[in-house]
Formats: structure tokens, sequence, C-alpha cells
């Protein structure tokens, strides 16, 4: 496959977020399929995460579900994927994520959104791997955040710039230009 074909997307469960959420990840879903990219997330059909793969398929993607066993004890593995990879819990789960993906796009979410992005980002930092993670900051979502990380830099934790692997898009087209490498 060439560059930016697997694309990884991180997103919340949760089904008790702000409409325009869902609209985003439908249209980058309704994007992925558009464009005959394949989806990696983490297979399970609740919140953001089945909107994403619904559009996804429904608009002719290929959908990778990176299941961990917990989430097929519980019965929540979505109806959308094409090829599932079972794992026994989430550290590889994010390893199968990583070796299955040539980008990352983190959606809002919470606590497993940003434990999955940032693992890619450190395993980025760390030399592993050289793979884009970029932030769709849906309604300012992500801006504490990118307000906290630019704050590290002058205090000299910082190593490697973020800006070599993290990218900001405040716009489906600013997310897709920077897939497609713009």
């Amino acid at each position: 496959m060439s560059s930016n074909e697997r694309i990884c997307v991180f997103c919340s469960s949760s089904s008790k977020m702000d409409q325009s959420y869902y609209d985003a990840a439908s249209d980058f879903g309704k994007w992925l399929g558009l464009h005959g990219k394949t989806l990696v997330y983490g297979g399970s059909r609740a919140g953001m995460m089945e909107v994403l793969s619904q559009s996804a398929r429904d608009n002719g993607a290929k959908v990778f579900g990176v299941v961990p066993q917990k989430i097929v004890a519980r019965d929540m593995v979505s109806d959308n994927i094409d090829i599932t990879f079972y794992t026994d819990g989430l550290s590889d789960r994010k390893d199968t994520m990583m070796r299955e993906s040539d980008i990352f796009v983190v959606l809002p979410g919470s606590i497993g959104t940003l434990d999955e992005a940032f693992s890619v980002m450190a395993s980025n930092s760390f030399g592993e791997q050289e793979k884009k993670t970029v932030f769709w900051n849906v309604n300012g979502y992500w801006d504490d955040l990118f307000a906290m990380l630019d704050n590290m830099a002058p205090k000299g934790v910082v190593n490697k710039p973020y800006s070599e692997y993290m990218f900001r898009a405040d716009s489906l087209e600013q997310l897709t230009a920077i897939i497609e490498g713009k």
C-alpha cells in the first residue's frame, strides 16, 4: 500500500458528547471511504467509534478493527469490521494499531484516546517509528492540550520537537491536506 492508505483513528466511545463531534466522525468516515482509504480503529460499536466506522464502511472504506478481549466479553464489537485483529489488552492493541497504520488521527476523546495518541507519539519521539499523529481540533476540543504541550518546550523537557510528528487540524480540509501530504 502507498503512504497514508491505512489511517488509524483514536476517538471516544461515549454516546454523551455534543452532536458536532459525531458529525465530524461521520464526515471523516465518509472522506475515508470516498478516497479509498482503510480505517484502523478500536473496533467498538459505541459512540464516535461506531459512527466513524459506519460512515467509512457505507462510503467504501475497508475497516480494520483492533479489538481487545474485554470488548468481546462485553459484546461490544462493531458489525462494521472487515478484518478483525483480536488482542489480549490495551498494550497489544496499541502495538497492533501502530503496526497496521501509516498515519494516526485523533478525534475528540478522553483518557483512552490520549493514551493511544501519546503512546504513538512517544514511540515516534523515541525513534521507533516515523508516523504522523494529527489532532483534529473539532470546535477547539484540543486547545488546552496544545497550550500545555507548547508550554513544555521552553522548560527544556522536549528532546525532539513535536512539530516533527504531531500536527493540528482545525477543519476537515486541513486534516485531509495533512494526510495527503499537501
